[in-house]
């Protein structure tokens, strides 16, 4: 996120003679308007519209699954607290020295927020709520699944909007755009990489929307038929996973080991986790169901 824009060491030079006309143009709006103290930004917008779809998308599934979909508002709470606080505290883990120099600015910034952080504490605090209320942990959690990625699409809406650190690197492509009025300052991160000043970079955020868009419809398509309990949630984060690792080869987050980013290491990890739940998952609903030793007759029902 907006942390990584300005980490120099990992970036290296990127390369220049990027004359070729690109035909996007600079849309970013970090501030949607402000009226006296009052200052309402995009990404926040954004925020707020991608945990409403999420939450609608999640009582959906509720009622169809015969539970109350009046718990999907208290469960987008909860999610939201500690979502942020997942990826506030990354955000510190992963800058400890700027922490360190600036603790309450480094806290109480709008900036600098980490997805698998939100991601992991927004699951801690869910799995609490369920297990308050005694659900089933693997049937609600597939039904929030579909919803997250959802979510997860129209947010990266407001990253784009915001310019809040998540463009990719230089491209001659044709929707190359530029962040000049981004929240981010995109003119200090040109001067810092030597870049000349109309570069246009990869829009990385548009890249998650489509994919995080397509895995939501993957998703939901797949409530249609029957699965084991589990397995739209394994299929989340494979998929999830997948589009982030793929996205994260135009961004511009530093490189922590073997030429791969922090995000694509924890994207490999559960890559591979998902995938041997859903392989575990589709075993179990192909294996037969055990033989009665001296039964002549069909198992009791």
């Amino acid at each position: 996120m907006a942390r990584d824009a300005f980490n120099s060491n990992a970036r290296g030079g990127f390369p220049g003679g990027l004359g070729t006309l690109r035909l996007c143009s600079t849309t970013v709006y970090p501030v949607i308007f402000s009226i006296g103290p009052i200052t309402v930004y995009s990404f926040g917008v954004m925020l707020a519209l991608a945990f409403l779809a999420a939450g609608q998308a999640l009582g959906r599934e509720l009622a169809r699954k015969g539970m109350d979909p009046e718990l999907a508002s208290s469960m987008v709470l909860w999610a939201a607290v500690g979502g942020l606080g997942g990826s506030r505290l990354l955000s510190i883990f992963d800058d400890w020295e700027g922490f360190l120099a600036h603790p309450l600015a480094f806290i109480f910034t709008g900036a600098g927020f980490v997805f698998y952080g939100g991601l992991l504490g927004g699951f801690l605090a869910v799995t609490l709520f369920i297990r308050a209320r005694r659900l089933s942990w693997l049937r609600v959690s597939d039904s929030i699944a579909p919803g997250l990625a959802l979510g997860q699409a129209i947010g990266r809406v407001g990253c784009l909007l915001a310019g809040d650190g998540d463009w990719g690197t230089p491209t001659t492509l044709p929707w190359g755009m530029r962040y000049p009025n981004a929240i981010i300052g995109w003119d200090s991160w040109v001067r810092t990489n030597g870049l000349p000043l109309d570069v246009r970079v990869h829009p990385a955020p548009i890249y998650e929307t489509l994919g995080y868009g397509a895995v939501f419809l993957v998703l939901w398509s797949m409530r249609r038929t029957r699965q084991p309990d589990g397995m739209i949630l394994w299929w989340y984060l494979l998929l999830s996973a997948t589009v982030r690792f793929l996205v994260e080869f135009v961004r511009i987050n530093p490189k922590v080991a073997f030429g791969l980013t922090e995000a694509q290491w924890i994207s490999l990890a559960l890559i591979a986790l998902a995938t041997v739940l859903i392989w575990r998952s589709t075993d179990g609903e192909r294996a037969p169901a055990p033989v009665r030793v001296g039964s002549t007759g069909p198992p009791p029902a």
